[in-house]
């Protein structure tokens, strides 16, 4: 196995069909966050950012992109925006992992949305997770179907909600595939706002951040294609969706509302419309990512399962930053997996989250 490293804007065509190829060979392989188009857009925002090309035979045959930081320290590219990560191979290729990374100059490869089956990864695996996802044609009919029959009054009540919203506010409509910029902006309002107010790390003050989300609603590929969704009531924007989708499978990113219209759940009227509206798209799962979260379990038909650790070679590097990094990722896991420990939790960064806006109010006035 040969193995090189180029940057993201340094493959060549044919690297970029063979990836492809790479990706259509296997339904794990389909999310569009593993598609080359994603990696090349976080390249363009991300110095650092790399990938790892396997060579076997005269072919291209693997592909892992990879940031590179100070001290050899590597993760999955886009980690903590990432909702699915992996090693892109041809069926029945593998790899020796302290091959990969000294080719790639990593003492260690931090990752938390790994795609189950990279067995060469599977030792240094500390933690595997539910990742919900929707399948928009479950059996032989659809999801909005599937949703009565299987949660009658979630799904009553928020049909009720929706005709409510057109009485007060105004005819409820649903655009897929929106186009309109200022729509972006408002959803990344909405959503900065949500951080803040929920005591979470705020990621569109992170200017990076924001660019990469406005080059990928540009991007239409077939693999990795920017997708914003809008529900509107008459004229006004209620609730918001962008995430990357590919031939099958529709990420879902940042989901955002207005919230003076909170009474109303726009959060779940987006969902469901999102799901129906993919479906007619060609779109078969609807990835919600790896999370436990109320509205998950209502919407979810299914689980997929994902992977975090650290794949390591001997370096005392390696080793500090597996120290480093360890605990804190145990812990939070802990308080998620917990009810007990995670409402509390959730309770206090939400206090927390209003009481620096307060304050950010106060000294702005």
């Amino acid at each position: 196995m040969e193995i090189t490293v180029h940057g993201t804007g340094e493959l060549t065509p044919g690297q970029h069909r063979a990836w492809h190829e790479a990706m259509d060979s296997s339904p794990a392989f389909a999310n569009p966050f593993l598609a080359p188009e994603f990696a090349l857009a976080v390249g363009r925002h991300r110095a650092g950012a790399r990938v790892a090309v396997l060579r076997e035979d005269g072919r291209d045959v693997g592909f892992l992109p990879y940031e590179r930081g100070p001290f050899g320290i590597g993760r999955a590219i886009g980690l903590g925006l990432s909702d699915c990560q992996a090693l892109v191979h041809r069926p029945g290729i593998t790899w020796d992992t302290g091959e990969l990374l000294r080719a790639c100059r990593l003492s260690s490869f931090e990752f938390d949305h790994l795609v189950c089956e990279q067995r060469p990864f599977e030792p240094y695996v500390t933690g595997t997770f539910a990742s919900p996802v929707i399948d928009v044609r479950p059996g032989d009919g659809d999801y909005p179907a599937w949703l009565r029959g299987t949660y009658p009054g979630q799904a009553k009540t928020t049909l009720k909600k929706e005709r409510r919203l057109g009485r007060d506010v105004g005819e409820v409509r649903f655009v897929f595939d929106e186009r309109d910029p200022e729509a972006l902006r408002t959803l990344m309002r909405w959503k900065s706002a949500q951080y803040r107010r929920t005591g979470r790390m705020d990621r569109f003050a992170r200017p990076w951040i924001v660019a990469l989300v406005e080059e990928l609603s540009r991007l239409r590929a077939p693999h990795c294609t920017g997708v914003l969704s809008v529900l509107y009531a008459g004229d006004r924007p209620v609730a918001a969706h962008f995430g990357p989708r590919s031939s099958t499978v529709l990420a879902a990113w940042f989901t955002a509302y207005d919230p003076a219209l909170h009474r109303y759940s726009p959060g779940l009227m987006m969902h469901l419309r999102t799901a129906e509206a993919a479906a007619r798209h060609g779109v078969a799962v609807v990835d919600l990512g790896r999370g436990d979260k109320e509205y998950k379990d209502w919407l979810k038909t299914r689980e997929l399962r994902v992977q975090e650790g650290f794949l390591t070679r001997p370096h005392p590097v390696a080793l500090a930053h597996r120290l480093w990094r360890g605990p804190a990722r145990g812990l939070r896991n802990t308080v998620l997996a917990h009810p007990r420990l995670r409402e509390p939790a959730d309770r206090l960064l939400r206090t927390a989250g209003a009481l620096r806006t307060r304050a950010q109010d106060q000294d702005h006035y």
